[in-house]
């Protein structure tokens, strides 16, 4: 039977294929703005995945995301480091400034001052110069697109120079990092050189990076922290989904993504539903012999609901399979966001069942209560 249901499926090769291309189209849109949506997402948290080494992050009570810096006192940093479980704590700087290159120009920048003893946070990823370089006076490392946005069409070169608040920076490393949610250029550089490189203001230090003590969990450091001290601890993990949540919550985003995502939805569903009923109708008089065989309604649903499947499934694979060649070639030729992890495959494959649920009832409804009588009328 089930061979018989899959000759029918292709004996019009035109409904057919229109059949698969509403599931591929509903599959492609899915997948594809679903994975820009992450990618989105995987760039406003870019820079917390990219400090390595400490687990906790302390910071201002009120901070709501990772660029919403409120300032602290120098002195939290002893509040910190004086509190039972904390292993160590350094200072963290993290802000825009503006450079001056010498050609006259500005460029705004994500300036990031790393603890002056232990260089905690420093880039991982050095592929010219060392993060070592950044004792010497006035160093700075640069992110490479960063460079390439600044001296386009120009070799990496170490030594070159501009100003930033009026002071010397002079660029003596070179490193690849994640890619951010303002896109702006990142410099690297040591906290007391970032607070000369920064506007002058009352309070500079915007985080505390601290680990626990050996045998205790993150979580009850953090607490511990926020009970002595006030300020708000997270781990490093909580922290990225605080971030996450913000824009989740506070922007336009995912209604923009999602009503891109619901029309993929809708547009395949009509398509797949209007074309399998079609091919259903114009196929009524071969269920009808089935039936008048002595075929049972329940062989006739299954047999609908193999060639769903078969569509759904044909459907699935090369919608998904043109998101991902689509982010691939974003990747090597845009600056588009992408990002697909297995989540977006798991919600294009459950949006994918229902279309062809949904097709197939539509049209399983006909045959069900079909009268075998019609394979004998004129």
């Amino acid at each position: 039977m089930y061979w018989i249901a899959w000759k029918m499926l292709i004996g019009n090769r035109g409904k057919y294929l229109g059949i698969i291309f509403g599931v591929v189209f509903a599959a492609l849109l899915i997948a594809q703005q679903a994975s820009i949506f992450c990618g989105l997402m995987s760039l406003t948290v870019s820079q917390i995945r990219d400090v390595e080494g400490p687990a906790i992050w302390v910071m201002d009570e009120n901070v709501q995301f990772v660029d919403d810096i409120k300032p602290l006192k120098d002195t939290e940093l002893f509040r910190v480091k004086g509190v039972p479980g904390v292993d160590w704590a350094v200072r963290f700087y993290k802000g825009i400034g503006r450079a001056r290159l010498q050609e006259g120009s500005y460029e705004q920048m994500i300036l990031l001052g790393l603890d002056d003893a232990t260089l905690i946070g420093a880039p991982q990823d050095v592929f010219l110069g060392s993060i070592a370089a950044l004792r010497s006076p006035d160093a700075v490392i640069i992110d490479e697109a960063g460079y390439r946005r600044i001296w386009p069409d120009e070799p990496f070169q170490l030594g070159r120079v501009f100003e930033m608040n009026d002071r010397r920076a002079v660029v003596v490393g070179i490193t690849k990092a994640s890619r951010t949610f303002q896109s702006f250029p990142i410099l690297y550089t040591r906290y007391s050189q970032a607070v000369r490189f920064a506007p002058p203001e009352r309070k500079v230090l915007s985080f505390v990076l601290a680990n626990p003590e050996p045998g205790l969990s993150s979580q009850e450091v953090c607490d511990r922290i926020a009970a002595q001290t006030g300020l708000q601890a997270l781990t490093r993990s909580q922290f990225i989904w605080q971030t996450i949540w913000y824009y989740l919550q506070k922007t336009g985003i995912p209604i923009n993504f999602g009503i891109t995502v619901l029309l993929g939805f809708i547009v395949g569903t009509a398509i797949a539903g209007q074309t399998f009923y079609l091919f259903t109708v114009e196929n009524i008089r071969q269920f009808g012999a089935l039936k008048a065989m002595g075929t049972g309604n329940s062989t006739i649903l299954l047999m609908v609901l193999s060639q769903a499947a078969n569509v759904g499934l044909i459907g699935y694979g090369v919608g998904v399979g043109l998101a991902a060649a689509f982010g691939w070639w974003t990747q090597t030729t845009t600056r588009l966001a992408f990002f697909m992890p297995w989540q977006v495959l798991g919600l294009t494959a459950a949006a994918v069942f229902v279309i062809v649920l949904v097709a197939s009832v539509l049209s399983v409804r006909k045959v069900l209560v079909l009268d075998p009588a019609i394979v004998f009328r004129g």
